[in-house]
């Protein structure tokens, strides 16, 4: 047995497993139960997203220093499994800080005749991956101790080299858009050292002049009568369009129908598509990081034809945006979040 292995294998030290069920999800549980006895005057607030994320982020560099797996790595794959987790499934991680969610048979072995099983040794025994880290003689996926716990000493079975990570991620999807989305997590993480990269910026300088409305869904005839995905956003030439989000470009590059374009994918496992400008800043290029207001390229009227064909409309930024289910994406309504951006930023700004 390598010593990597083994060093999963062993338990948590008392004191560590004191901190870390301090910090995880039973204290929002237990916040829960005590606020259903409390005086209503005394019950205490939620969390906020601040303290949440603090929280999440202390218990996945603890696992991380216990296992020796690269924080980022685990933070990847508990933030991409959050986003692709269906509704129905979400109801259940509520109160939760880790959204790794493994598949019974992936938990307790693909031939464990329970699918549900939380015992340890029979675990092993049929090859799952459930560990108990809390000490407690189960190892229960709906603990977030057990569960990244357990998600680290499966990686860490592999090694702990880029290339060991990527295969470890192959064997547990079995899906290259998933390997893909972790991987990219693990860049952005990587580049900015910490979990709290959500901050958004509107996707236009407030100070320029442009129009915008909601034309989700409106009938389009350039390229084929299809509908419109996406909000038009229209400003004179060479104002500056910049990036929402915190992301990874994914797309540079010229297209038919949306001339020069740019695409960026965020860790809320977003896709900002940005079309018809008049070029690209320099900075920028498919593997790029980017952060909010960012300027990425400027507003033109490129596209329906031969690269550098523009013109046949007046300037203007094709916004779109699509979210990934694990399998496919699908195109949203990008209005709300835009009047959102735009309002938030210009309340910074009084």
């Amino acid at each position: 047995m390598s010593h990597a292995v083994k060093g999963c294998g062993k338990m948590l030290t008392s004191a560590l497993t004191v901190l870390i069920l301090i910090t995880q999800s039973p204290a929002s549980i237990a916040w829960a139960e005590t606020t259903k006895q409390a005086d209503p005057i005394q019950k205490q607030a939620a969390p906020s997203s601040d303290e949440i994320l603090g929280q999440r982020g202390e218990l996945i560099r603890e696992i991380s220093e216990l296992t020796h797996v690269p924080w980022v790595y685990l933070a990847a794959v508990d933030q991409y499994e959050r986003t692709v987790t269906p509704k129905s499934k979400a109801e259940k991680l509520k109160g939760r800080l880790i959204g790794i969610n493994p598949r019974p048979e992936f938990w307790a072995g693909w031939l464990n005749p329970d699918p549900e099983d939380t015992r340890p040794v029979s675990i092993s025994l049929f090859g799952g991956i459930g560990r108990d880290a809390t000490g407690d003689g189960t190892a229960n996926p709906a603990d977030d101790l057990d569960t990244l716990y357990s998600m680290a000493c499966y990686l860490k079975r592999y090694g702990l080299s880029e290339e060991d990570f990527h295969i470890a991620l192959w064997r547990y999807y079995q899906n290259d858009r998933a390997v893909s989305r972790v991987r990219q997590f693990v860049k952005i993480y990587q580049a900015f050292g910490k979990l709290d990269l959500f901050q958004t910026s509107f996707v236009l300088p407030l100070s320029s002049s442009y129009s915008y409305r909601s034309t989700w869904g409106d009938r389009r005839g350039f390229g084929g009568l299809r509908i419109h995905e996406g909000t038009d956003l229209f400003a004179p030439y060479g104002v500056p369009v910049r990036s929402a989000c915190y992301g990874i470009i994914e797309m540079k590059g010229w297209n038919r129908f949306g001339g020069w374009r740019v695409g960026i994918r965020d860790l809320n496992n977003r896709y900002h598509y940005y079309a018809h400008l008049q070029g690209f800043d320099k900075k920028i290029d498919v593997g790029s990081l980017v952060v909010p207001g960012q300027v990425i390229g400027w507003v033109g009227s490129s596209g329906y034809g031969k690269p550098g064909t523009q013109g046949k409309f007046p300037p203007h930024l094709h916004y779109g945006i699509y979210r990934d289910t694990g399998y496919n994406e699908w195109a949203f309504d990008p209005y709300p979040l835009l009047k959102r951006w735009e309002n938030e930023e210009r309340r910074k700004r009084k």
